[in-house]
């Protein structure tokens, strides 16, 4: 479990290929990689890999063809947003975040607006009815509040501190992202479906 607050902007440095996998090594000096073990959870770019092996700088990660098939920006070197697993004593600055890549999003809009930005994203239509004015969406692996929807189009006001801190600066129009939908969303509907099926 994640928070989607960034922690630090690594690096894919190397995938490579194996069998219908990927390996990556990935560059996160910017990490306090201390009380991170072989084994643990780490989100890149809003994806949930175990890192099975480590050091001070450097983790390896293995991506099954299944992870590979619904997400976004995993297959190439470039810069990632980085997350070590939240622990049940740190801060929930962002919102409840389970790494599993819900769809994969287009940008339509990137543009200025005075010190912000404004970012607008074209979500798969089965993940839209989760989208709602105000509510949560993790982008990439950053938490997000959703200021406006347009049928399956959000948009979102970043701030300067947001755009410094993540990839999300080098987004443009149609770059595609990873989107995971606020779970709360999630639940209620089950819960809903739940209520129908018991009538």
């Amino acid at each position: 479990m994640f928070t989607g607050i960034i922690q630090t902007v690594g690096q894919i440095e190397l995938a490579t290929p194996v069998g219908e996998d990927l390996k990556l090594n990935i560059q996160c000096a910017g990490l306090d990689m201390r009380d991170v073990q072989t084994g643990d959870s780490i989100a890149v770019n809003g994806v949930c890999l175990t890192a099975v092996s480590l050091d001070d700088s450097h983790f390896v990660a293995h991506v099954s063809k299944e992870t590979l098939s619904v997400t976004e920006g995993l297959q190439h070197v470039h810069p990632v947003n980085l997350e070590k697993a939240l622990r049940l004593s740190d801060r929930l600055g962002g919102h409840l975040v389970s790494g599993h890549v819900d769809g994969v999003g287009e940008v339509v809009r990137f543009e200025s607006l005075g010190e912000c930005w404004r970012l607008d994203i074209k979500a798969p239509h089965a993940i839209s009815k989760y989208i709602a004015v105000k509510g949560s969406i993790c982008v990439d692996g950053v938490s997000l509040t959703v200021n406006q929807v347009t049928r399956d189009t959000f948009s979102i006001n970043l701030i300067p501190h947001t755009l410094e801190n993540t990839t999300l600066k080098f987004l443009n129009a149609g770059s595609r992202v990873n989107l995971e939908v606020d779970q709360i969303a999630r639940y209620v509907e089950r819960m809903t479906e739940w209520a129908s099926e018991s009538q």
